[in-house]
């Protein structure tokens, strides 16, 4: 028996492994409150939850440009220098917050009638707390370039945990079934993603001036990134907006269930590109070759994707009753098809993020072409939700190969060197 605690004790789990339990958790955290949503709402109620969970996610694209430019220069900036672009970045990340925020308060109306919702309420909560998210998500930029997987998993924990609890227990307590509870769960969530903060990186009256080269080269970062964080947008959600608008609540409820299924694959991705971008950055600055992380990363994902279609292709009905319940099998045959899109989107997006994390931006581009083309598809072809999958696919196989494409044509370059 001592023995046996002997070897737990000795056993140490890096900062690294700690982060990606917790994200397999934070994930796990994540499906459970939409599936929970999807049986006590119904496909109909459930469609404006949709929509709601739809702007979180786009909100976490938009708010990731910010989380990157951090942890980058996190890595290649120090001391004075390192703070006064710390606490320029969370200026400017608050004030675009809040820019956005207003924004979405304003048109609050408008957005109830293009997605069909029943309240306009709920894009009023949500546009308050858009500011918060900013702030949080510069805080995690910097857990994440200096590595401190430990902090940055509490953040994303406790984020995870207080909408899960808080949403449900609103439910149950207020007997509401409706998006404004759903609003009210994700504004505190975002409270609870603040913790912990880290306050020692901000300081208004440090002077440790940024080179002209340095802002030059943020600068830059900030709006690549930007560019890129778009085209994840639109190829992330602009299936379920659209499929909001062309067809009707229970049908896209139906479908809004089949894309949180489907994306296992493309969220278990997300966990190994936080890992990627800084040992990209450090192994640059460091003058070593990064190539065969990348390689690894791609394994991964290659083999959770294979497994995660197959178990989709073998057990449709199974997964959707267990998950959603009966009242969901409709889109049983789409789920594995569905998920070979996400999983080709998610090995698409390890290449971009790889060149990003380089200063190579050409994949950026190519991902931006394929993500309108993805659109445009599905504003053509939207006639059965199948056909709306189909699209996706197509568009995301072009993706794919014309990365891979740029890969291999950039070693061959290298090798000729």
């Amino acid at each position: 028996m001592q023995q046996s605690i002997k070897m737990i004790k000795s056993l140490k789990i890096s900062q690294e492994q700690l982060f990606m339990l917790s994200v397999l958790l934070v994930n796990g955290g994540n499906y459970l409150y939409n599936l929970l949503l999807g049986r006590i709402l119904g496909p109909a109620q459930f469609a404006d939850a949709a929509v709601l969970i739809t702007f979180l996610l786009v909100l976490s694209f938009v708010a990731m440009t910010f989380q990157l430019v951090t942890a980058k220069f996190s890595v290649l900036l120090e001391n004075n220098v390192l703070i006064n672009f710390l606490t320029t970045i969370y200026k400017n990340s608050t004030a675009i917050g809040i820019g956005l925020g207003i924004l979405i308060v304003i048109f609050s109306r408008q957005l109830q009638t293009v997605f069909n919702t029943s309240s306009s309420s709920m894009f009023v909560i949500f546009g308050v707390g858009v500011p918060l998210y900013f702030v949080m998500s510069v805080n995690r930029g910097v857990y994440q370039g200096k590595k401190e997987f430990k902090k940055l998993s509490i953040t994303y924990q406790l984020e995870m945990l207080s909408r899960l609890v808080l949403t449900i227990s609103l439910i149950y307590l207020l007997g509401l079934k409706s998006s404004i509870v759903i609003a009210i769960g994700i504004l505190l969530s975002f409270v609870f993603g603040l913790i912990p903060f880290n306050t020692k990186n901000f300081n208004l009256n440090i002077k440790g001036q940024l080179l002209a080269s340095d802002k030059k080269a943020i600068k830059h970062f900030l709006l690549v990134t930007a560019f890129y964080e778009l085209t994840q947008i639109i190829i992330n959600n602009s299936d379920i907006l659209l499929v909001k608008h062309y067809f009707p609540s229970h049908d896209a409820g139906l479908y809004a269930s089949l894309a949180l299924i489907g994306r296992i694959v493309y969220f278990i991705a997300w966990m190994f590109v936080m890992l990627l971008l800084p040992e990209v950055v450090q192994l640059k600055k460091e003058g070593k070759d990064p190539s065969k992380i990348l390689f690894k990363y791609i394994l991964y994902i290659a083999a959770i994707a294979i497994t995660i279609i197959v178990g989709c292709a073998l057990f449709p009905n199974l997964a959707i009753t267990l998950l959603f319940g009966e009242q969901y099998l409709d889109v049983a045959p789409l789920l594995w098809k569905y998920a070979t899109a996400t999983g080709l989107f998610a090995l698409s997006n390890i290449f971009a993020y790889y060149y990003l994390s380089l200063d190579k931006y050409v994949p950026v581009l190519i991902s931006a072409v394929f993500g309108v083309l993805q659109v445009v598809l599905i504003f053509l072809f939207h006639s059965t939700l199948e056909e709306v999958v189909y699209m996706q696919i197509i568009a995301m196989v072009l993706l794919l190969l014309v990365q891979l494409t740029f890969y291999i044509t950039g070693l061959e370059i290298k090798s000729k060197k």
